[in-house]
């Protein structure tokens, strides 16, 4: 899912990160949103609305929706789409987790 090659861009080589996205290790790149990392791996949904449970994707991409929300390194409401991605991050789709009552 990620562009490799294109006829007037060039995409210099980047240090892989590791991080754990639900319980497996994955890997994206420096420079990555969170979002941005797992769009590339391919993982279309990021989070589920509230009352519906209907999924949710990378959708905005400025951090002005919830769209993105995740739970990162137990945190819930982490809008990855403008959160970097750090090695070691822990990144679980957030349902119903950190919703205020």
């Amino acid at each position: 899912m990620r562009i490799e090659k294109h006829p007037i861009l060039n995409f210099p080589e980047r240090e892989p990160i590791t991080f754990i996205f639900e319980g497996k290790e994955v890997q994206g790149f420096k420079g990555d949103t969170i979002a941005s990392a797992l769009h590339a791996l391919g993982v279309k949904t990021l989070s589920y609305s509230i009352k519906e449970h209907r999924p949710r994707g990378f959708y905005c991409a400025i951090g002005n929706c919830a769209s993105c929300n995740m739970v990162v390194n137990g945190i819930p409401n982490v809008r990855t789409c403008i959160t970097e991605l750090k090695p070691n991050m822990v990144v679980e789709r957030q349902t119903n987790k950190g919703v205020i009552k």
